[in-house]
């Protein structure tokens, strides 16, 4: 099974776990950049664990990525070469851009209805400029793609 909890899917959900904590940490202490640097580097190996590392490699290297796998990576060489405060906002841009969209999926899995979530169907998402209208994201015509971007400004 594709969703079965294997015990290398479990380190790398604990890598995760301690790449973020060390990276708040690292922020929390004015940038530190080997708490930093370190938070980079369990994060990088915990999603190779946990997607497998030809998925890591195909999200990466995809054309439709490239943006934000340069911006990333160029986030994670500044911190090395002591530049923590732009690594740090490259790095931010890198994942909205690489992961911003498994955050709508999650957003369209959840039940509209659901008590635990408090988000209501009807309520508009606005997110990095953009706004995402929650009932075209449910709207059964467009099957074909999972979200429906609007532009403000048009």
């Amino acid at each position: 099974m594709a969703y079965e909890m294997t015990e290398q899917k479990r380190v790398g959900l604990g890598l995760i776990g301690f790449g973020i904590f060390f990276t708040f940490l690292g922020v929390i202490l004015f940038f530190d950049r080997g708490l930093l640097a370190l938070g980079n580097i369990f994060w990088l190996t915990g999603v190779a664990l946990l997607i497998g590392w030809r998925s890591t490699w195909n999200l990466f290297s995809n054309r439709s990525n490239y943006k934000g796998s340069i911006a990333f990576l160029l986030g994670l060489f500044l911190i090395f070469v002591r530049w923590p405060i732009v690594g740090i906002i490259c790095e931010i841009y890198g994942c909205i851009v690489l992961f911003g969209l498994w955050v709508l999926a999650f957003y369209q899995g959840v039940s509209p209805s659901d008590p635990c979530s408090g988000m209501d169907s009807t309520v508009p998402l606005t997110w990095c400029g953009y706004i995402l209208s929650s009932a075209a994201l449910h709207d059964p015509k467009q099957q074909g793609s999972f979200i429906a971007i609007k532009n403000p400004i048009s």
